[in-house]
């Protein structure tokens, strides 16, 4: 399908000058660097994150305390580790600001911090991981469904409890569900989930016993992936946890609402099979350079597949400077 030229495509504000303007209030505020991590409902953290942050962190140079906004969603664990370890090698000690939602993966991200401060909307979530696999199930909209160790093991649980002696194996009933090879990489994947939370800990965690107690415990001691785990209950946990100073709290709002302004949604209809989605979802920002990560493509609804397939795909990395006073974007090439 080609873009129609009479249909003017919905782009978001760049806001730079006045997330600028924040970041300089905020770091006046605190005694070292700072930068900021901020992703959309539909962004994620992943690896392509990794460059980004290496670009932010040679613009601001090796600092011994960084302080790190995060808000997201989740994402890839395993890139949060890559992400941690970046910023360990720049950076002696790192604090962990956390004014709203830091869930999943981007939990992993606190975890690697010395200190994690949160406000009073903030809240971390269990990292127990669930799986997308190329034999997942699939929903109405013919889309593979995500299936995590929690709710297998639940419904085995569940199985055994009302069993009755003439029961048969249930395995044989929920293979019929999920693939026997769902139920092999999941079990690997939260083996992974584990391991990961205690290589992210053992940058600031010295004790081997501790660190292992609490992974496995944001790992499995929780009814639900998106449970919110207040500022009480991670001290409970054992992790190193105070209450995020009301001023930079303040401010951290007053930044995320610039990014939320720039993460809207920015659809174009072009009929009711097709639209161009212009949103952007990751939002990596130091002082004088920032990159964000921004769809810029079609979509189409193919009826005899029951699903929405993406056409002239440009998403891309974008790096966003002010010279001579002037914003500047540029493509920031990731492969």
């Amino acid at each position: 399908m080609q873009k129609k030229q009479a249909v003017k495509i919905n782009k978001p504000p760049i806001l730079f000058a006045q997330t600028q303007k924040i970041i300089t209030k905020i770091e006046k505020k605190l005694d070292g660097a700072f930068i900021a991590y901020w992703s959309s409902g539909n962004g994620s953290v992943c690896h392509n994150d990794v460059a980004a942050f290496f670009e932010v962190l040679k613009e601001i140079g090796p600092q011994k305390r960084l302080y790190l906004f995060i808000k997201s969603n989740g994402g890839n664990g395993q890139a949060a580790l890559r992400i941690v370890n970046l910023l360990r090698q720049h950076n002696d000690r790192i604090t962990a600001l956390v004014p709203l939602e830091c869930a999943s993966a981007a939990t992993m991200m606190a975890l690697g911090a010395d200190e994690i401060h949160m406000g009073p909307l903030a809240y971390l979530t269990a990292v127990d991981t669930s799986l997308t696999h190329a034999l997942s199930p699939v929903d109405r909209n013919n889309y593979a469904v995500s299936v995590s160790q929690d709710e297998l093991n639940r419904v085995l649980r569940l199985w055994r409890e009302s069993a009755q002696a003439n029961d048969s194996n249930p395995y044989k009933n929920l293979y019929e569900h999920v693939h026997p090879l769902v139920f092999g990489a999941i079990d690997r994947a939260s083996s992974l989930s584990i391991k990961i939370c205690e290589e992210i800990l053992s940058y600031h965690l010295k004790d081997p016993k501790e660190r292992e107690r609490i992974s496995k415990h944001l790992n499995s001691a929780y009814p639900s992936h998106g449970y919110p785990i207040m500022l009480k209950e991670a001290q409970r946990v054992g992790l190193k946890v105070k209450e995020l100073d009301t001023d930079l709290n303040d401010l951290l709002i007053d930044l995320n609402e610039l990014y939320s302004e720039m993460g809207q949604q920015a659809i174009t209809d072009y009929d009711e099979l097709n639209y161009h989605d212009h949103e952007i979802l990751n939002i990596i920002e130091g002082r004088g350079a920032a990159f964000n990560y921004q769809n810029d493509k079609d979509w189409h609804y193919r009826k005899e597949e029951r699903r929405w397939v993406p056409l002239n795909d440009q998403s891309a990395w974008n790096r966003i400077k002010l010279l001579a006073g002037k914003m500047v974007t540029k493509r920031f090439h990731i492969r």
